[in-house]
């Protein structure tokens, strides 16, 4: 069992109890109204969770991983409907990304709006040809004298209309030299108040909260000091960004699915059939017990993938170590949130069906993370890399 530092259980405390109150009460409400509001937005910001891997010279907090992990957990275990638990690993992930690479500028410029909630931060990098390949995007960024012009399109965006209404942008990236394919590639920060910005939005099947579109991107200028990390060495940046936001979704997904386990069994309980509890059935407690067990192993593999960023980052680990435990954690993440939480829809019946349900929206918004910040064949892909060697993969 992970011992976690003093300081870990007093943000933890303190996360839970703002969570609970503020988030929890109307956490199915943000599906209806489709927006987070804005008291919980600036709530978060107060606490100093949002871009909260920041360093404080930016107005951040400075956690490590292991620490916005234990956030991740209690956003999770308030919200059913995972749409502040979107909105703060992406600004958690991708600010960590912008901190370590961005130019000081940039960071001075981006996270004092970020952290306290008056602009939004995200990660947008699908674009409706190119998921999970990265290389296959078709968007380019070109030198226009000391700035930058970018042509392309992003979709499947969360975060699209939170940046255009209020402010900010996304973590991006584009072919910069499109003949050297991923040697090619450059990771910027795309605000998406600027010209040439035209945005979509779509209706996703969960996470209603947080909105999710996309947006063309005609001849928008950026300046220099956007430019994240070095030119034409993108792609091997930007993986330390899905990593972490990988590893903060493994987390989310055991959490939410052991916080659901927690509502079937008080239900099980309860209900009474064929005049004994649900709960003495030996269906529910067999399969209440494999669960169990593996939202439990998954909460630790999650854990763990974050103490291995952290140590990398003190310069303790292995680049391509990190990708494997990330990859092996959040591999089934999803699937096994999602059947867990499936049979605690069953054991509720047409209650568990309906939309006042908890538990339907906490299945729908895990749904969404066996896609997100990388599929789970993905993942297969990169355990089988590392195992393998990459010369023996069926990928460039």
């Amino acid at each position: 069992m992970r011992e976690f530092t003093e300081e870990q259980k007093l943000i933890r405390q303190s996360v839970a109890e703002f969570a609970q109150k503020k988030i929890a009460p109307i956490a199915l409400s943000m599906e209806e109204k489709k927006e987070i509001p804005q008291d919980v937005i600036k709530g978060m910001g107060e606490l100093g969770l949002l871009a909260c891997t920041a360093d404080p010279a930016y107005g951040g907090s400075g956690l490590d991983a292991v620490t916005a992990g234990v956030i991740a957990e209690e956003l999770a275990k308030a919200d059913c409907t995972g749409s502040t638990c979107v909105f703060y690993l992406v600004q958690a992930a991708w600010g960590f990304l912008l901190n370590k690479y961005g130019t000081e500028e940039a960071k001075k410029e981006i996270f004092p709006n970020v952290v306290k909630g008056d602009w939004f931060l995200g990660i947008a990098t699908t674009e409706s040809g190119a998921g999970s390949d990265v290389v296959g995007g078709r968007t380019m960024i070109k030198k226009d004298g000391d700035d930058f012009i970018v042509n392309g399109e992003k979709m499947y965006i969360s975060g699209v209309r939170e940046a255009v209404t209020n402010g900010g942008g996304h973590v991006t990236i584009a072919h910069q030299t499109a003949d050297l394919g991923s040697r090619g590639m450059t990771v910027f920060y795309l605000p998406l108040t600027a010209d040439g910005i035209t945005p979509t939005y779509i209706a996703d099947l969960g996470r209603e909260g947080i909105s999710c579109g996309g947006f063309s991107i005609d001849n928008v200028k950026i300046p220099k000091h956007y430019i994240i990390g070095e030119e034409n060495k993108g792609f091997y940046i930007i993986h330390e960004g899905y990593e972490y936001a990988r590893a903060l979704i493994t987390v989310i997904c055991a959490a939410a699915g052991l916080k659901s386990l927690e509502n079937g069994m008080n239900y099980v309980k309860e209900r009474k059939v064929f005049g004994s509890p649900l709960a003495k059935f030996q269906e529910i407690n067999f399969r209440l017990a494999e669960h169990y067990t593996r939202l439990e192993m998954l909460k630790r593999l999650g854990y763990e993938a974050l103490e291995v960023i952290d140590l990398e980052q003190q310069g303790k680990g292995n680049r391509f170590e990190t990708s494997k435990i990330v990859a092996m954690s959040k591999m089934f993440a999803s699937d096994w949130a999602c059947n867990a939480i499936n049979d605690v829809i069953q054991w509720q019946g047409a209650f568990g069906y309906s939309r006042e349900c908890p538990d339907q929206a906490a299945w729908r918004a895990v749904r969404s993370f066996s896609l997100a910040e990388g599929t789970r064949e993905v993942m297969k892909m990169i355990v089988a890399r590392e195992l393998l060697g990459k010369e023996l993969t069926s990928y460039k």
